[in-house]
């Protein structure tokens, strides 16, 4: 039997943008960024939802998805494991936990699965900018959302310019999909400002930990589409 405090660290690496730490306390497996709790398993529902509320508004087959953080892998195995879902890039900006994906060390993705799945290193707001029109959604878990930074270089990515980026990621019609530790109603807003983006949305989710409620947040859009496209289903 697992103590429930027991820590065991499985993976520690320091790079050009900062440590990061892979640890399980007790049956928890956490994961620490430069000495700040990013993010463990003990609820992933929401991690989860990012993946299904967005496929749920992407219609059609042989879809193309890009996850934007890895994680502990749970938002990246939802997307695998819809069917209609024939390829999955994640762009990852620590070599590391790409590394301990491919040991088999995340719990969200115990194993990668052949053929359907490229794990990327590098900013994904590299990879949204050499993509134009490539992906049927675009799932954006960067920094825990814009109200909880890590890294305050990724604030661009949720102001104009990287939104802008993002939605011209997709094909007419595609989803994009951000989540955020808060709360974004800001966020949403920004969103709906923007010329290339529809259909924007601000869903709440509340998850109840250690007695208390903490509310997380979606913020989705979909790609605008010319009238040539036709509509989307």
């Amino acid at each position: 039997m697992i103590a429930e405090d027991e820590l065991h660290e499985l993976g520690r690496d320091s790079g050009a943008h900062g440590e990061v730490v892979l640890r399980r306390r007790g049956p928890v497996t956490e994961l620490v960024v430069d000495g700040v709790f990013a993010m463990d398993d003990v609820d992933t529902s929401t991690e989860r939802a990012l993946a299904t509320e967005a496929l749920r508004r992407c219609p059609g087959a042989d879809l193309r998805v890009l996850v934007g953080g890895l994680g502990l892998g749970w938002t990246a195995a939802t997307v695998l494991a819809d069917p209609r879902v024939a390829a999955v890039d994640v762009a990852e900006l620590q070599p590391a936990l790409v590394g301990w994906a491919g040991a088999g060390l995340l719990p969200g993705l115990p194993e990668l699965p052949a053929g359907r799945l490229r794990l990327l290193v590098g900013d994904v707001a590299d990879t949204l900018a050499g993509s134009p029109g490539r992906w049927d959604a675009v799932l954006l878990d960067v920094d825990n959302g814009p109200a909880f930074l890590v890294h305050q270089f990724n604030a661009g990515l949720y102001a104009g310019a990287g939104l802008t980026a993002a939605l011209a990621a997709l094909r007419p019609g595609g989803v994009l999909a951000i989540w955020s530790s808060d709360p974004a109603p800001e966020l949403a807003g920004r969103l709906a400002t923007l010329p290339g983006a529809t259909d924007v949305e601000h869903l709440v989710l509340p998850v109840e930990r250690d007695g208390r409620r903490f509310d997380h947040a979606l913020v989705l859009a979909r790609a605008a589409q010319s009238p040539a496209d036709g509509p989307t289903g």
